[in-house]
Order: structure tokens, then C-alpha cells, then sequence
């Protein structure tokens, strides 16, 4: 008798046994799993297409596109309110709280990833899809410290770990944008290509991979320029030569796939027509006789006007007033993530700067803008093989000159450099693109922002944030009156 009940006992146990592993297998969730399960290049791709789309592009872009007067703003909505200096508008921490959001989130998810290629993660090892992942991560808190200065870093991407992190200041935030870089370079020597398909920027092409981190290197050394001087002018032609003997050739994205994703800039437009052509652009181009006015200034609407001054209170609110720029009309036009351009812009100041001959950088970087624009257009084909040398022929190699060449570049869709060059040039003393817009200034003071705020999110919930974006009447007013600290201020 006391055999059966154990034997009875035992079948029990078996079959609660087994029902708990069953019922633990059907709770699996097998369409998400757990976090620390998922390979690290199943990753990537997400990062660099939401780099691409919400921090180089989306509300950064556009709205700096008003400030800097590369493009107008209009449409009787938000761009119109930038585009008069509504200051209420762009103060407010609501106002760029998505892209702020995006950006954490995208290096969050890099964290992640880099974190799965220590020691003990399911990436060890795998030291490309780290170095990738340093990359981007430098050039999201690249961003996000030029636009906003101090930020949360080092206590922030933990997650619940840490709800409320501290601010970190800029100075050391460059310090580790340069780690950073430095890492990833140290990561792609070693060769080891396991990302496979999930690389859809370069793919799995190295070198591409190491020239990019040299030119975000070279881009971040030139705007330590105030900070450092001629030492940085010295780095930033080093780690740009370093870029070029990497085979650097410029960072587009091709997010254009003929059903769904179209170029930002052109959804944007499409879907809201907020931005157009600026008469800021347009005088500098038709002073020089330059031909990519033609690409710049499209009468889309049939207005017989292609072009509004900056600050225009009626055609800022007339959606159809004002025309522009031939890649807002084209969908399969690429995000740039740095520029062929950009760079050898970057070598030519440096190198003037530094009492070096800049004349074939310069030519080079004004080639690779007349090639972008014209790729950007594909219905246009007024440019001929000898069109760009004979007007780069025709032009003074002088800062002067290539600093406005790199703002006329920059049009494009690189927006937030040709911001940190304004900014950057006001620190040093210098001008060299004179801002048209009359409502820059007002009987209260300045309404161009010299940095943009903090997003609400953390203004709300953060304390550290809160404490510095400020409350009452003086919440977000520090916008018009403290540079960043690349730009001599404080924070």
C-alpha cells in the first residue's frame, strides 16, 4: 500500500512538473524576445535609419533651416511661427521633445548593442558591429550637445536604473565623442566582418566604416576652433587626411524604397508644404551667377514666385506662395549623414586658417556640391562636365568665400553644421553670412536662438533637466543668451 501512494505521489509531482514547463513555454512571447537574446546587428539597422531620420533630419533640421535661412518657413503652422520668431514657439520645451526623445532612444539601443559586444554578451567579439555602434553614438550625442550643450550622459541610458540623470557638461561630453571615435577605429583594425546584411550604410565595407569616424573626428575637432585654436585647425586637417586615406567619399543613406519611406525632406513637404526657398540663398547664388539656383529655386506652385525674403509675414503664411529647393520634390533624394563636401570644406578652413594652400580642397568640396545637387534633381540636366571648374575657376580662395560656399553646400539637407558654423564664426569674431531676417531682434532682445531647448519629457520629469531649462517667465529663455560652451559660454 505505501508503494502505491508513493507511486501515486510521484506521477503527481511529474505531472505538475510538466504542466509548469508547459505553461512556461506557452507564456513565451516568441514574436519579442528578451532583450538580452537579440543579436546586436538585428539592431543596427533601426539606429541608423532613425539617426538618418530623426536627429539629422525631422524638427532639428527644419526648424534650424528658418534660423540659419537656408530655407523659409511658411505654411501658416510652425515653420511660419520660426520664420517670424514666434519666440514662444521654439522656447518652449514641447517644441523639439520628439526629436530629444528619438535621439535617447536611439543611443540607448547603441548602448545596448556595444554592451552585447563586451565581455560575456551575446556579440563578444564581434568588434565591427561595436565599432559601428561607437560611431553612431558619437555622432547622436554629437548632435545633441551642440544643440542643446550640457546634457544627460554618463548616468543616462540606464533605463529604470536611473530615471533622473545628472547633466554632463559639454567639455567632457567632447571628450568622449572623441573616445568614442578613437574606439571605433581601434575596433575596424581588427577586421572582423560579422554584421553582414544589417549594415545597410556601407555594407560591411571597413574602411568606409573608419573614414567615417575620422571625418565626424574632423568635424568635432574644428568646433573645439574657439576653445582650442590653431591646435584644432591642426587636428582637424589630421583626422580629415586620415578620413580620406580610408577612402572616405561622403555618408548617404538611400532610405527611399518606392512604397513607404521617402526622403524626410520630401515627405515633409509633401504631405505639410512648410518650407521653401530663401531670397538669403538665392541672392548669394545669383550674385556668383551660379547655376544651382536652378535646382534651389523651383516655382512649384505656378506663383511666378520662387523665393520669399526671410521674416516675410505673409508669404510665411501662404502654403502656396513660396516655391523651392528640386530634392523636396524628390523622395528617393539620399540623407546625408556627413558630406564629401563637408569635409574638404572642413580641410579648406582649416588649412587657410593655418596659412596652408586650401585651393584644391576647396575645388573639390564645390565640385562635390554641384554633383549632390545634381543627383538631388534627377529631372535636371542643365549642369555640364566643365560647368563646376569653370565656376570654381572664377572664385577667391579666401575664408571668406569658403565659408560661404560650405553654408551654399550645406542647403541641402546639413542644416544643423551650417547652424554650429554660424555659431561657431560668431564666437571667433567673424560674419561671413550676413542673416537677413529683421525679426532676429526685438525691443526684448535677441529671438535667434544660440542653442535649442530641452524636450519636455525630461524638463518634466528630470530635475537636473528642469533646474536648468528654468521656470516661470525665465523657463527656455536662456536659449537667446547663453552659448554653448564650444561658443564661449558656460554649460
Amino acid at each position: 500500500m505505501i508503494k502505491k501512494y508513493i507511486a501515486i505521489a510521484l506521477i503527481a509531482l511529474t505531472a505538475t512538473a510538466c504542466s509548469e514547463d508547459l505553461m512556461d513555454r506557452i507564456n513565451e512571447d516568441k514574436a519579442n524576445p528578451a532583450a538580452e537574446i537579440v543579436s546586436g546587428k538585428f539592431i543596427i539597422p533601426g539606429a541608423i535609419m532613425n539617426t538618418a531620420h530623426s536627429t539629422v533630419s525631422g524638427n532639428y533640421a527644419w526648424y534650424l533651416s528658418s534660423f540659419t535661412e537656408q530655407e523659409f518657413g511658411t505654411g501658416n503652422n510652425q515653420l511660419k511661427n520660426a520664420e517670424v520668431r514666434n519666440t514662444n514657439e521654439y522656447s518652449a520645451s514641447s517644441c523639439f521633445n520628439n526629436e530629444w526623445n528619438a535621439t535617447y532612444s536611439t543611443m540607448r539601443s547603441l548602448k545596448e548593442v556595444i554592451d552585447k559586444c563586451d565581455k560575456g554578451g551575446i556579440n563578444e567579439g564581434e568588434s565591427d558591429l561595436k565599432g559601428m555602434a561607437q560611431v553612431l553614438m558619437a555622432l547622436n550625442l554629437g548632435i545633441l550637445t551642440d544643440l542643446h550643450g550640457d546634457v544627460p550622459y554618463s548616468e543616462a541610458l540606464k533605463g529604470l536604473d536611473n530615471l533622473q540623470p545628472k547633466l554632463d557638461k559639454q567639455e567632457d561630453i567632447y571628450k568622449s565623442i572623441f573616445q568614442l571615435l578613437d574606439d571605433a577605429i581601434d575596433n575596424f583594425a581588427e577586421g572582423v566582418v560579422s554584421v553582414g546584411t544589417s549594415d545597410i550604410l556601407f555594407g560591411n565595407d571597413l574602411d568606409q566604416w573608419t573614414g567615417f569616424a575620422y571625418a565626424l573626428k574632423a568635424r568635432y575637432k574644428l568646433h573645439l576652433s574657439y576653445r582650442n585654436g590653431t591646435s584644432a585647425y591642426e587636428e582637424a586637417i589630421e583626422a580629415a587626411n586620415s578620413a580620406i586615406e580610408a577612402g572616405f567619399d561622403g555618408v548617404e543613406l538611400d532610405v527611399f524604397d518606392g512604397v513607404s519611406t521617402d526622403n524626410p525632406w520630401a515627405a515633409y513637404f509633401w504631405s505639410r508644404y512648410y518650407t521653401g526657398s530663401s531670397k538669403t540663398v538665392a541672392d548669394l547664388l545669383n550674385a556668383r551667377q551660379d547655376p544651382r539656383i536652378e535646382v534651389y529655386a523651383l516655382d512649384f506652385f505656378g506663383s511666378g514666385v520662387e523665393y520669399a525674403e526671410p521674416g516675410d509675414a505673409q508669404a510665411a503664411g501662404e502654403t502656396y506662395y513660396v516655391g523651392g529647393p528640386a530634392w523636396l520634390d524628390n523622395g528617393a533624394a539620399t540623407i546625408h549623414l556627413l558630406s564629401k563636401a563637408e569635409l574638404y570644406f572642413i580641410l579648406a578652413e582649416a588649412k587657410i586658417r593655418t596659412g596652408k594652400d586650401a585651393s584644391e580642397d576647396f575645388a573639390t568640396a564645390v565640385e562635390a556640391s554641384f554633383i549632390d545637387f545634381e543627383n538631388s534633381d534627377p529631372g535636371y540636366t542643365g549642369f555640364s562636365s566643365g560647368l563646376a571648374s569653370t565656376y570654381i575657376n572664377g572664385l577667391s580662395v579666401t575664408l571668406d568665400e569658403i565659408m560661404v560656399q560650405k553654408y551654399l553646400s550645406q542647403v541641402r539637407d546639413e542644416q544643423i553644421e551650417a547652424y554650429n558654423d554660424i555659431r561657431r564664426c560668431k564666437a571667433l569674431g567673424e560674419n561671413h553670412i550676413e542673416l537677413k531676417n529683421p525679426k532676429n531682434t526685438a525691443s526684448t532682445g535677441s529671438t535667434w536662438p544660440l542653442r535649442l531647448p530641452y524636450g519636455s519629457s525630461d524638463v518634466l520629469s528630470n530635475p537636473n533637466v528642469s533646474a536648468a531649462f528654468g521656470t516661470g517667465n525665465a523657463a527656455g529663455s536662456y536659449i537667446f543668451t547663453e552659448n554653448v560652451w564650444w561658443a564661449g559660454g558656460s554649460r
